[in-house]
């Protein structure tokens, strides 16, 4: 835990910090993006002119301001401001921060702002440990999180906290980051005379995807060698130097969080929607962000059966052949079979019959009396088995000239239903055309009225 500021204005930028360090914003003036939260009128600026806070958790991508925004709120309400790292911090550091912040409170009758980087990390019995602290109003906490609250902070804290959320800074808005980065002479690069023409400016915003502070990294990292080698003079940087600095793009994406099931969900939707490009897109950002492709085979088997079913009969041996290539040839060179799979996939005809078919069928399962088989199609393996009935009027399909006996096989609570109505989509309607045949077969087989039953 650690102090940030309490009378002083500083943000304690010092001149041998990092560029993104000493460019963070002091006021929301400075700040760059999050208008639906900062701008004019808007919710948080709101409650900052009014000095009405109250606890919140920042949920957003890294290098979109949530530390800066936190630290803006304490600065501009004059608030103290403690910060407080779930990485490095347990139980023991907690109550050493609620006490310092009771004695704010007790002695001062001053606000205490609390800033939790990561709030994520802290496990149920460390978030409950902030609760009576936040109940009594000794502190306002703010969390910063990268991943979906919703998952990884506890109900409790949620329920006496308000979550927003920022978005990763459009390519513009980073593109103005770095435009004051260059020209600050006081806190940036403007003595240097550092020189980037407008498509480099644009591709190292493009490149940090929307994070501020893989801009200013690359930015100085950049810099200095475009420097290497000239005491004098204008600095000019090359795309040279940006490939250099750069070296290759690292996807935005965490296995285990919420892009994780954001991607998946992208690329299913895409295939669903037979958008073959779409899906290789997100194909493209899961696999060279680090995803396991046993898992990506294993979503597109459940595809095959889910959304294109019976309509196209090789869907599923493809999203196989698939999986089988992945586990025989491995990354790199298994990532174009399930480019392969995606794209037939995506074009393949879609029903969803099989899928709510098998949902029909687990409803009643759960929802109405589990009625043993007909004693007709039970096997009866023992004389005492026979001598109750089991497999007494049994009809033997391959005795019928169409293989097709007029048999009721489902029990007699649900005599009659019906679970699978294929579509008219690829083969599906091949199968709805069967159907239609062997329940005419059925038809025939039954005998007609009696006179009796003409009355």
């Amino acid at each position: 835990m650690k102090t940030l500021f309490s009378d002083s204005d500083s943000f304690g930028t010092l001149r041998d910090a990092p560029l993104a360090e000493r460019m963070r914003p002091r006021t929301l003036d400075e700040m760059v993006g999050q208008t639906h939260l900062i701008g004019p009128g808007k919710v948080l600026s709101e409650m900052i002119r009014d000095d009405q806070l109250m606890s919140m958790i920042f949920w957003g991508p890294p290098g979109t301001g949530k530390t800066t925004l936190a630290l803006i709120i304490a600065r501009e309400t004059r608030s103290a401001f403690l910060s407080y790292s779930a990485v490095l911090s347990g139980i023991k550091e907690i109550k050493s921060v609620m006490s310092d912040a009771g004695k704010i409170h007790r002695s001062q009758g001053r606000k205490t702002i609390l800033f939790v980087d990561e709030i994520h990390r802290f496990n149920k019995a460390q978030q409950d440990a902030f609760l009576p602290y936040v109940e009594s109003g000794v502190i306002i906490l703010i969390g910063a999180t990268t991943e979906n609250p919703s998952f990884e902070v506890i109900s409790a804290l949620l329920s006496r906290a308000k979550v927003y959320v920022l978005e990763p800074l459009q390519p513009a808005e980073i593109e103005t980051i770095v435009t004051r980065a260059l020209e600050d002479e006081e806190r940036g690069l403007g003595r240097l005379q550092v020189q980037l023409g407008p498509e480099e400016l644009h591709r190292l915003a493009v490149f940090a995807n929307g994070d501020a502070r893989i801009a200013l990294n690359l930015l100085e990292t950049a810099v200095k060698m475009a420097a290497r080698g000239r005491p004098q003079g204008p600095v000019r940087i090359t795309p040279g130097h940006l490939e250099e600095a750069t070296q290759r793009k690292v996807p935005l994406y965490d296995k285990s969080g919420e892009e994780h099931f954001n991607l998946i969900s992208a690329l299913h939707k895409s295939m669903r929607n037979s958008d073959p490009d779409a899906a290789l897109y997100w194909l493209g950002r899961m696999l060279e962000g680090g995803e396991d492709p046993v898992y990506i085979a294993r979503r597109m088997v459940r595809f095959a059966s889910e959304d294109v079913g019976l309509a196209d009969n090789r869907a599923l041996a493809i999203a196989l052949d698939a999986t089988e290539a992945v586990r025989l040839v491995g990354l790199p060179e298994c990532k174009l079979a399930l480019a392969q799979a995606a794209v037939y996939l995506s074009v393949a005809p879609k029903s969803n019959s099989l899928y709510r078919a098998y949902e029909a069928v687990v409803d009643d399962v759960q929802q109405s009396f589990n009625e043993p088989p007909p004693l007709h199609i039970r096997n009866a393996p023992t004389r005492l088995m026979k001598e109750l009935g089991y497999g007494e009027g049994y009809q033997y399909a391959h005795d019928f000239e169409e293989k097709v006996a007029d048999m009721v096989c489902l029990p007699a609570g649900l005599a009659g239903r019906k679970y699978y109505h294929p579509t008219d989509q690829g083969t599906e309607r091949q199968i709805k055309e069967i159907l239609a045949r062997i329940e005419e077969r059925r038809r025939k087989q039954r005998p007609g009225p009696t006179r009796d039953d003409k009355g």
